[in-house]
């Protein structure tokens, strides 16, 4: 059975990754507010993959890293609107929600 790393442990490992870019490279991102000791809350930017219907696009994420991170999952919510026609056939949140 492996260790469980702590919390912060892991959010440090994750921003050390996010401000060298040692994480995909099509992704950049790091703290909302450098003063934030618990690092909650992230800003996030991803860059459409050439050669697809995403190519020449930048998306803005704010991502909320939760008590319970890393055993749950950060919470992700686009900033930048995707006018695209494959999301109008998927079930949309209210407007100002998260999902």
């Amino acid at each position: 059975m492996a260790a469980k790393v702590p919390r912060n442990f892991r959010l440090l490992e994750e921003l050390e990754k996010g401000e060298k870019g040692m994480g995909p490279e099509a992704c950049s991102y790091g703290l909302a507010d450098g003063d934030d000791l618990m690092m909650t809350n992230w800003n996030g930017t991803i860059l459409g993959p050439p050669h697809s219907v995403h190519e020449n696009r930048i998306y803005s994420v704010n991502i909320h890293c939760g008590e319970q991170y890393p055993d749950v999952p950060p919470t992700i919510q686009f900033v930048s609107y995707m006018a695209l026609p494959q999301h109008k056939k998927l079930p949309q949140p209210q407007e100002g929600s998260t999902f």
